[in-house]
């Protein structure tokens, strides 16, 4: 979630270089995570409303970058050979397209899910796809040179097609794209803790929720756990994003095959077609992707303040086990708790 709020420092900086300069950067990227744990306290329909706002003006300017190129015969110097890390592409790419689970945490506050979930999950891919690809191909179009391409390079990019005007408009609206996104996110993941207490592994207080069906409590908590993990630099917060999602991705792939095997004549809203093998083929992708992410991170080095560098493989997977610990802990203690509180017979 670090993410987010890192990127639009990034895109800020390239606004005003000096508002984003030493910790003034951190500072602005916490006030961007108040400001959406205030929005998501009104509430999911107020967020997801702000979320259809923010994504046609984020759109705007990318619409107008596109046309624009793909009409205007312009040479911005001969492509060379493309260079970079084909890993860290694949990453990227992986981290674009992630997500599609996330919906499902507030599956109760909407409705009919079970019909507008497959259609809208269809409606979105299409159009995750055209805003990358389409874009993408206008500006080839125009033979932009590799080097140009960088993180928060379509500032640039819009300066010199179309003028500086369009940059400024693409910086903001690559902010109000990663607003959007957050603000999202915390809808979704607010749920987790929630669910997590009522199955007895976090404390009661995480049930807590305004009239309104917010969870305040776990809305504040995981901001304050969000917060204190600014400062990592985004290369960084990508591959820990991509490791510790993509584990959890893979169990929930192994949750579906073991499903598939123990109650084939389950009634499911959703199914994946292909009996045992329909479950195994969808998992083949991702869990390769996650391999590739284990080798990227593998020489990867983080910096961790006043605990020196480590080895940011080695820190993902303590953290996973540390979470795996933690599961087992609180499952025995609420199973303790649920038998001394059981009547006696």
């Amino acid at each position: 979630m670090a993410i987010y709020p890192t990127v639009f420092v990034i895109y800020l900086g390239r606004l005003r270089p000096a508002a984003t300069a030493g910790h003034r950067g951190v500072a602005i990227a916490a006030t961007m995570v108040m400001a959406c744990l205030l929005w998501n306290l009104l509430g999911a329909k107020a967020v997801g409303a702000g979320s259809i706002l923010l994504s046609v003006l984020m759109l705007s300017p990318f619409l107008l970058i596109t046309l624009y190129a793909f009409f205007r015969h312009l040479t911005l110097g001969a492509t060379p050979p493309a260079q970079g890390s084909f890993l860290t592409g694949i990453l990227v790419a992986m981290w674009n397209y992630m997500g599609w689970d996330n919906a499902s945490t507030v599956a109760n506050e909407v409705d009919n899910p079970q019909k507008t979930y497959p259609r809208v999950m269809l409606l979105t891919l299409a159009a995750i796809f055209l805003s990358y690809v389409v874009p993408v191909l206008a500006v080839w179009h125009l033979h932009v040179q590799t080097e140009i391409w960088s993180t928060g390079s379509w500032a640039s990019i819009a300066s010199m097609v179309v003028g500086p005007w369009l940059g400024f408009a693409l910086v903001a609206a690559a902010m109000i794209s990663e607003f959007g996104t957050f603000n999202s996110l915390v809808m979704s993941y607010s749920r987790l803790p929630v669910a997590m207490a009522e199955d007895g592994h976090l404390p009661k207080i995480f049930t807590l929720k305004l009239k309104n069906g917010a969870p305040w409590v776990a809305i504040i908590v995981l901001g304050i756990a969000w917060t204190a993990s600014l400062g990592l630099p985004f290369d960084k917060l990508i591959m820990l994003d991509i490791l510790l999602y993509g584990a959890s991705l893979v169990l929930e792939f192994l949750a579906l095959i073991m499903l598939r095997i123990r109650e084939p004549q389950l009634i499911r809203p959703f199914r994946v077609p292909g009996g045992m093998f329909g479950a195994i083929a969808v998992g083949v992708g991702p869990t390769a992707l996650l391999a590739v992410a284990l080798v990227k991170n593998r020489g990867e080095q983080l910096d961790l303040w006043r605990l020196g560098s480590v080895s940011q493989l080695d820190f993902g997977l303590v953290l996973m086990a540390l979470g795996v610990v933690y599961y087992f802990v609180a499952g025995r203690s609420s199973t303790i708790s649920s038998e001394r509180e059981s009547p006696t017979i």
